[in-house]
């Protein structure tokens, strides 16, 4: 069992920033994909961002492109989430999890979050004025 632990979320206005990371003594990343994906109240689980190992390829769903930027830092061995230009829709639980894949359809990109499982119990991002 990885131990791994999300943290940095809490609450922002629109249009501001949080950083959310997740971290622990078992998580490596050397192979395959790690990502985030997010769950707010009655809604569907959604996959927000995918790092692909190989090439060190990152991927975005199409609501947080261009304001999220994921990354891995081999130093650290954390997985972190910067969120700019953060809107209320981003409002959820986020979660870190290895596994990510992608679906790339007409220019639009989809995180599917099929075989994530989280590792830890997540951070809450709140967005609100």
């Amino acid at each position: 069992q990885v131990q791994v632990a999300e943290s940095g979320g809490g609450s922002a206005q629109p249009g501001g920033s949080l950083t959310v990371s997740c971290t622990g003594p078992g998580l490596t990343f050397d192979d395959g994909s790690m990502g985030w994906f997010r769950q707010a109240p009655g809604k569907e689980r959604e996959g927000v961002s995918c790092f692909r190992w190989s090439g060190r390829r990152t991927y975005y769903a199409d609501p947080v492109k261009g304001r999220f930027t994921i990354s891995w830092d081999s130093a650290e061995n954390t997985l972190s989430l910067q969120m700019n230009s953060l809107k209320t829709e981003d409002t959820a639980m986020y979660y870190c999890a290895a596994d990510c894949r992608i679906r790339e359809n007409d220019g639009h990109t989809t995180v599917v979050t099929d075989h994530m499982k989280p590792w830890g119990q997540g951070t809450q991002v709140t967005v609100s004025s």
